[in-house]
C-alpha cells in the first residue's frame, strides 16, 4: 500500500517548451476572431465632418418633422434647436485658424442652412 505523504504519488506537472508560443498564437488567434466578430472593417480616423454632421442631425431633429421610433412625429423643439446651432458656431469659433478651407466652407455651408431653417421654423413659414 502507498503512503498517503509520499511525493512520488503526487501529480507531476510538466511544462511544455513551446508552451508561450502555443499561448501566444492562442491570443493572436483571439483577437483575429473578436475583430471578426465586430464590423469587418477598422474604424476611420475621426474628422472635423463628423463631428459637425452629428451635431447638425441633433439641431435638425430639435426643428422637427422626424419621426420617434414609434412612428410619431417628433414636434420641434426650437430651445434645442438653438443649443445644437450654437454648439455648431462655437466649435467653428474655436477651431477657427486650425482648420482647412474645405471644412471651414463646410461649417460655414452648414451653419447658414440651419439658420435659415430655424428662420423659417421660428417664423412659422415652411422649410424648403
Amino acid at each position: 500500500m502507498a503512503d498517503a505523504q509520499n511525493p512520488d504519488d503526487s501529480p507531476k506537472i510538466i511544462i511544455d517548451s513551446d508552451w508561450k508560443t502555443e499561448a501566444s498564437e492562442e491570443k493572436a488567434k483571439l483577437a483575429e476572431e473578436t475583430q471578426d466578430a465586430g464590423h469587418g472593417e477598422p474604424i476611420p480616423d475621426p474628422v472635423l465632418l463628423e463631428l459637425v454632421n452629428m451635431v447638425a442631425i441633433q439641431a435638425s431633429i430639435g426643428l422637427g418633422g422626424y419621426k420617434s421610433p414609434t412612428g410619431e412625429t417628433l414636434a420641434p423643439d426650437m430651445a434645442m434647436a438653438k443649443h445644437y446651432i450654437d454648439l455648431i458656431e462655437l466649435l467653428k469659433n474655436k477651431t477657427a485658424g486650425n482648420t482647412t478651407e474645405e471644412e471651414t466652407k463646410m461649417l460655414d455651408g452648414v451653419l447658414h442652412e440651419l439658420h435659415m431653417q430655424y428662420v423659417h421654423a421660428v417664423s412659422g413659414a415652411a422649410p424648403k
